[in-house]
C-alpha cells in the first residue's frame, strides 16, 4: 500500500512539475482585437474562459482561440470586434467574480465560454461546478440579443505526461463535467458546442497538437479546436 501511495504521489506531482518547468505563459496583448476594421457591418464578440482562450502554447495573438474564430467569423466582409476576457488558471468561480460583469457590459451579440478545465485539476465538485456554470449561463441569457456558445471541456494531457491512473480520471471528471454542461445548455436554450468527442483520442497522445508541456495546445493544436468549434457556429 505504500508503494502505490508513493507513486500515485509522484506521478501527480510530475503533471504540475512539467507544466510549471515549461512555465508557458499566455500571449502578450491587449484585450480587444479588430478584425477587417475597414468593413461597415460590426459583429461584437467575447470569449470567455481560461489559459485554453488566453493562448497558453502560442506566443502569437493571431494563433488564439478566439482570435482564429473571430476571423472565421468576420469572413473578409465584416469587421469584428473581439474582446477576449480569459485569465490562466481559471475556474468557474472566478469567471463569476473576475470577468463575468465585465462580459455582461459588453452587451456583445455572440459569447463563447469554455471553462471548466481547472475546476478539474483542482477538485472543485460537481456539484459546485453547476452552481457556478448555472450562475454563467442565467447571468448571460439577460441579454436576449446575445447569441451564447457554450464549448464544453476538451481533454488535455498526453500520456506521456498524464501516468495512469491520472489520464482515466481526469477524463472521467470531465466527461462528468461536460454532462452538466449539456444539462444546463438545454435548460438555458444555448448552444452547446461538443469539442470533447471528436478530439479525446487526438489529445490522449503527444504530438504536434501539444506546445512543450504536452497539456496546453499549440497553434496547430488550436487551429484545430477553431475549425471544430466554428463549423457548430456556423450551422
Amino acid at each position: 500500500m505504500t508503494i502505490v501511495v508513493l507513486y500515485l504521489n509522484r506521478a501527480y506531482a510530475h503533471i504540475y512539475q512539467v507544466i510549471g518547468r515549461v512555465g508557458l505563459k499566455p500571449v502578450e496583448g491587449q484585450v480587444t482585437y479588430i478584425i477587417n476594421n475597414m468593413a461597415t457591418i460590426t459583429l461584437n464578440y467575447t470569449a470567455l474562459g481560461d489559459s485554453l482562450s488566453a493562448g497558453a502554447g502560442t506566443d502569437n495573438y493571431q494563433e488564439i482561440l478566439p482570435y482564429l474564430l473571430a476571423e472565421k467569423m468576420s469572413g473578409g466582409n465584416q469587421k469584428v470586434i473581439l474582446k477576449n476576457r480569459s485569465i490562466p488558471g481559471l475556474e468557474t468561480g472566478g469567471l463569476i467574480a473576475d470577468l463575468l460583469p465585465e462580459a455582461m457590459a459588453d452587451n456583445a451579440d455572440i459569447v463563447t465560454v469554455m471553462i471548466g478545465v481547472n475546476d478539474i485539476h483542482n477538485k472543485v465538485s460537481a456539484t459546485q461546478f453547476r452552481r457556478n456554470y448555472e450562475k454563467i449561463l442565467s447571468s448571460l441569457k439577460q441579454n436576449s440579443q446575445t447569441k451564447i456558445y457554450v464549448i464544453n471541456i476538451p481533454f488535455i494531457g498526453a500520456d506521456s505526461l498524464l501516468s495512469p491512473p491520472y489520464q482515466a480520471l481526469f477524463d472521467s471528471r470531465t466527461r462528468r463535467f461536460n454532462e452538466i454542461i449539456q444539462d444546463l445548455s438545454i435548460k438555458y436554450d444555448v448552444k452547446y458546442i461538443d469539442l470533447y468527442t471528436p478530439t479525446v483520442e487526438l489529445f490522449k497522445r503527444s504530438g504536434n497538437h501539444y506546445s512543450s508541456d504536452l497539456f496546453h495546445p499549440s497553434a496547430a493544436g488550436y487551429k484545430l479546436w477553431a475549425d471544430i468549434i466554428y463549423d457548430h457556429i456556423n450551422q
